[in-house]
């Protein structure tokens, strides 16, 4: 327990700051330690580094704009001691220097993960529904109810999941209200946890050519980058659904591009794409078959506020000595994205 009230720096950029922070959030900060600083620089220059307010914190709330922790930046915090990210992923701003000065780190990458997993369920849902080829057919033939014999609905169908980790899993739970049998595909994951887990694991190959909706939930790693190739694309079933809400890289585009238009009995749906904002040239978006969402899948306006609530929740448990539920560790890194 502590005698005297750490001191903190809340630092993200100003937009973040925004969505993240309310007065409430705010005031709960406040009345867990002195917040000295609130910070927006992204790229602190030598002379704000100099502020002596610096030195004296020992706790960093950040999130999005979150400087990367070089050795000049860590000179100017002696006293750091953890960060609270209220976001995803650390590794924006995570670096050798900062895990070799064991500064502790949590993410509130598994409260984001939350919006990721409902807005994925409702797009299984509408993709098992057909939904995207009847609203195309009634916006542009006029046909209210057509004939659909790729329908299958929530009952008896199949769904892959591509990756078990927080977002995967969650998504496995929404998805425990339906009546489909769940596959997936994680070389990570036991057999006996994915028993646990109530899904069949399978080759990446299976997920594609067994399952009604393909849904991917890959971390952005240099092994993964373009790992969803033409052959996995052109074996899915007839009017099966791929929906990535990842990253875009782990897609070769140009491979899902041609497929989609060879098959237009397929879908695809899209919340992320490998450039984000597309180019007003690019093939993806402008296929018939294609819904592209604009990277909403995570936590947006009130939904940000979450993360903090679980930051400042972290930050509670540190400043008590319980054990922090969201640490990440250096070792993770390199499974996590």
């Amino acid at each position: 327990m502590y005698l005297s009230r750490p001191k903190a720096i809340v630092w993200m950029k100003t937009d973040a700051y925004r969505q993240v922070l309310s007065d409430v959030e705010l005031k709960r900060l406040r009345e867990l330690v002195d917040v000295v600083a609130i910070r927006h620089d992204e790229q602190p220059s030598d002379e704000s580094l100099l502020d002596p307010r610096l030195a004296e914190a020992e706790i960093i709330l950040s999130g999005w704009g979150m400087p990367r922790m070089t050795d000049r930046i860590l000179r100017a915090l002696p006293a750091l001691k953890a960060i609270f990210h209220a976001a995803g992923s650390v590794k924006p701003f995570a670096t050798e220097e900062m895990w070799a000065r064991d500064i502790r780190v949590a993410s509130a990458v598994d409260a984001n993960a939350r919006p990721v997993s409902e807005f994925t369920f409702s797009m299984i849902v509408l993709s098992l529904k057909r939904a995207w080829s009847r609203i195309t057919a009634q916006r542009e033939l006029g046909l209210y109810l057509p004939d659909d014999p790729h329908l299958t609905g929530a009952y008896g169908s199949t769904i892959a999941l591509l990756g078990l980790g927080r977002t995967g899993r969650l998504v496995r739970e929404q998805i425990a209200r339906l009546d489909v049998r769940v596959i997936a595909y994680d070389p990570l994951v036991s057999r006996a946890e994915a028993a646990r887990l109530g899904v069949e694991l399978v080759s990446l190959e299976d997920a594609f050519a067994r399952a009604h909706v393909v849904s991917c939930h890959i971390p952005l790693l240099d092994s993964t980058v373009g790992m969803l190739r033409r052959e996995h694309f052109a074996a899915m079933r007839p009017g099966a659904t791929f929906i990535n809400t990842a990253r875009g890289a782990i897609v070769r585009e140009d491979d899902l591009v041609s497929v989609l238009e060879a098959r237009p009995d397929l879908w695809a749906v899209l919340d992320v794409l490998a450039t984000e904002p597309p180019g007003e040239n690019a093939r993806l978006p402008a296929l018939p078959n294609v819904i592209v969402t604009p990277h909403i899948a995570g936590s947006l306006g009130p939904e940000c506020r979450r993360m903090a609530a679980s930051m400042l929740d972290e930050i509670e448990s540190y400043l008590s000595g319980r054990e922090l539920r969201a640490e990440v560790r250096r070792s993770q890194l390199s499974v996590c994205a």
